[in-house]
């Protein structure tokens, strides 16, 4: 992996790790009945998350999806503030309004996820817009299923993003399916990101099950973003393990489909080329697992014992005729 130091390689691997156990650990709190709301996971698309967002820094932004919990937590925001949220309590990152669909934390420029679909994408058009406007050097990632991309808000947003040339990189996370529907029976081409062409916008397709592949197509037009170079679009060609949500037992997939797609998991892939080409140990690894498996605990136990909100809370931040409240 050449061009990649080993702290950069760990340290990605860490944080696809910690998404998928986070995500495993939350899935087993809904179907005890601990953990309130609903969920809609991410596994198997940690190194999308990991691989887009890795270089940004906390001023850097990314708009997200109703599936959020691996961007969230690549993006920066901390494990016990997720995990409060998910428990919809005070100290979560969203103060308990959110819940797993709208985690988020603006001060480290993450913008709280939007369930609806590609309602995140005109809205990276305006960040962008923004960063352009103050002359910053900032970029906002904007993150979308393949389902997304056939909603009119969505064409609007790229259409404009190009003519302005904005610094906003739209990150096409295509699992194959729009909820239960396979991507080929909603649009009539192969490649999304030809879609590219008709807007002017570079556009390339990459391997989503590589983390390595997706970082450094993420720091292609990161860095062409920050020069004024406009928007690119990056199709990331991945696949979801679990179902849509936590009720989808995914009846319209072939168990051959999933176990090919299985085969190629991102987290193990990597580790075995960390471990083979011998950039960590064996030991080394399970350590850092065994590290991140005692913070998701740690997490837990914070969440629980954090306070709940108050009813009178409920009316916070609503708007009425004599303004917020």
């Amino acid at each position: 992996m050449k061009g990649f130091s080993k702290t950069k390689l760990k340290g990605m691997y860490e944080r696809m790790y910690l998404i998928r156990k986070y995500e495993e650990r939350i899935y087993y709190l809904f179907l005890e009945g601990v953990m309130p709301g609903t969920i809609h996971q991410s596994h198997g698309q940690e190194a999308c998350a990991v691989g887009m967002l890795y270089d940004l820094s906390e001023k850097d932004y990314c708009t997200s999806t109703h599936r959020p919990a691996g961007h969230s937590l690549a993006k920066g925001v901390p494990l016990k503030d997720m995990m409060a949220e998910m428990f919809a309590k005070k100290t979560g990152c969203c103060g308990g309004y959110g819940g797993a669909m709208h985690t988020g934390d603006m001060s480290r420029g993450m913008v709280p996820a939007i369930a609806i679909v590609g309602g995140g994408v005109p809205l990276a058009a305006g960040i962008g817009l923004s960063c352009k406007m103050r002359r910053t050097d900032n970029v906002c990632v904007a993150f979308m299923g393949d389902g997304a991309t056939n909603e009119g808000a969505v064409h609007e947003a790229m259409n404009g993003a190009a003519i302005w040339k904005l610094p906003v990189i739209f990150a096409i996370e295509n699992n194959l399916y729009g909820a239960s529907t396979p991507i080929s029976m909603t649009t009539n081409i192969k490649d999304l990101a030809e879609r590219g062409a008709s807007y002017g916008i570079p556009a390339e397709i990459v391997d989503g099950m590589d983390v390595v592949a997706v970082n450094e197509a993420a720091a292609r037009a990161i860095k062409r973003a920050r020069v004024g170079g406009g928007p690119t679009i990056l199709e990331l060609k991945t696949y979801r393990i679990g179902g849509h949500s936590r009720n989808d037992a995914c009846g319209y997939r072939t168990r051959e489909e999933e176990a090919q797609w299985a085969k190629r998991d991102a987290i193990q892939t990597l580790r075995k080329r960390l471990v083979a080409e011998k950039t960590c140990t064996e030991e080394e690894l399970l350590a850092l697992e065994q590290k991140v498996d005692n913070e998701i605990e740690e997490a837990v136990d914070y969440a629980q014992a954090q306070p709940s909100p108050l009813p009178e809370d409920a009316l916070k931040y609503a708007y009425t005729e004599e303004g917020l409240l």
